[in-house]
């Protein structure tokens, strides 16, 4: 009877500890299943944002290699078709010849060169003097301008070497003023009638400016203004010049005041012909 009674107290309060965790085990699953829906059914923006960023970065890149794979050809067509529908003023042979092949130059290809083929002897060159000197306080900066003394015979090679020689001393400052020393040898020619045909003639100009003996002897026979006078004399080859003055532009195209309708245009041909160089 006592183990009996003993068991059933034993029953009892297992019966009752079960009852009581009975409770919060049948309601714990209603509230879980709760939560996983709203985690699974509700869209989370911060992962949309995540997932889509990568496609509308590429496609964003994408259009603007599309764009600049579509604008390029036209800006490099534009420039092109500048230079191409330019309209000159000029013509080519009719206001000037094309030298073919192109031809050295005096000076080095950092520059547009314009050289001048002059004789102090030719009445045209002195009148073109004064055309050319108002032309060279405008010129533009990327051009270089330079005188070629014609050296056709023995009177007009001996004026090429004085103006070698008036260059070489006036670089080193023994010329004043190099401007008016050139005046000066057009006026003993042109106004005075020296016509400077002896060595000792033209030293007497050089002295007039303040040259020494010394200084004009040395210059003259040096092997500076032996060697210009060589490459003057290779150069007027290669340009084909036959007359004076001319203008030969880049070693490439030669005119004159005949062919280009005056001294005036003459310049205005010279101004074309360097805006041709500049955007070739």
């Amino acid at each position: 009877m006592k183990r009996f009674s003993f068991l059933a107290l034993v029953l009892s309060f297992a019966l009752a500890a079960c009852g009581g965790a009975e409770q919060p085990v049948v309601e714990a699953p209603v509230a879980p299943p709760a939560q996983e829906e709203a985690v699974v059914e509700t869209p989370d923006p911060a992962a949309e944002v995540v997932d889509e960023a990568p496609e509308m970065v590429e496609e964003s890149a994408a259009e603007e290699e599309d764009v600049q794979a579509v604008d390029q050809p036209i800006i490099l067509a534009q420039a092109e078709t500048s230079a191409a529908s330019q309209e000159w003023k000029f013509t080519e042979g009719v206001h000037y010849a094309r030298l073919v092949p192109t031809q050295p130059t005096v000076g080095g290809a950092d520059k547009i060169e314009v050289a001048e083929v002059f004789w102090y002897g030719c009445g045209h060159c002195n009148d073109f003097e004064a055309f050319i000197d108002r032309w060279l306080e405008t010129k533009p900066a990327n051009v270089r301008f330079v005188r070629i003394p014609a050296i056709w015979n023995p009177l007009v090679k001996l004026h090429a070497q004085l103006y070698y020689t008036e260059e070489v001393l006036g670089n080193s400052g023994k010329i004043a003023d190099k401007k008016a020393f050139r005046a000066a040898v057009f006026a003993e020619y042109h106004r005075r009638g020296n016509r400077l045909a002896s060595v000792d003639a033209i030293q007497e100009v050089f002295e007039k400016h303040g040259v020494s003996a010394e200084d004009f002897n040395s210059t003259w026979n040096s092997f500076e203004v032996s060697q210009k006078l060589r490459v003057a004399d290779d150069l007027a080859r290669r340009y084909s010049i036959t007359g004076v003055p001319a203008v030969v532009v880049n070693g490439k195209y030669r005119s004159g005041a005949a062919e280009a309708g005056g001294y005036p245009r003459l310049l205005e041909l010279i101004d074309e012909l360097i805006v041709k160089e500049s955007i070739r």
